[in-house]
């Protein structure tokens, strides 16, 4: 069982930064796909990043590309999301997601992680 512990998450006025933090109780860490999904309220879980195992390979949705950047450390068992220009439609619960799959390769859909964490409130103000 991996345990993921988000963190980082705010009040922070539009054009601002934020950086999130997840920490995974895993070992194998370094064997797992990382992404980051978030939530909006009354909309469903949406895909924000991954990032291969060497950290390599990355995915972004279109909203956020050129402006978010997905990282890890897998000596530390962290991975990072660095937010930058944020805007109002940032606003969620942003979780932190493990992927078992043998595959290094970064992975948009839900139902290819196996561990979720608890989420981070992120709140831009306008």
């Amino acid at each position: 069982q991996v345990q993921l512990v988000e963190s980082g998450g705010g009040l922070v006025q539009a054009g601002g930064s934020l950086r999130l933090a997840c920490a995974a109780s895993e070992r194998a860490f370094s064997t797992y796909v990382m992404g980051w999904f978030r939530q909006a309220p009354g909309k469903e879980r949406d895909f924000v990043s991954s990032i291969s195992w060497s950290g390599a390979l990355t995915y972004y949705a279109d909203s956020v590309k050129g402006r978010f950047t997905i990282s890890r450390d897998n000596a530390k068992n962290m991975v990072y999301l660095q937010m930058n220009t944020l805007k109002p439609e940032d606003t969620a619960v942003y979780y932190c997601a493990a992927s078992r799959g043998g595959v290094s390769r970064p992975r948009r859909l839900a139902e290819e992680y196996d561990y979720w964490g608890q989420g981070t409130q992120v709140t831009v103000s306008s």
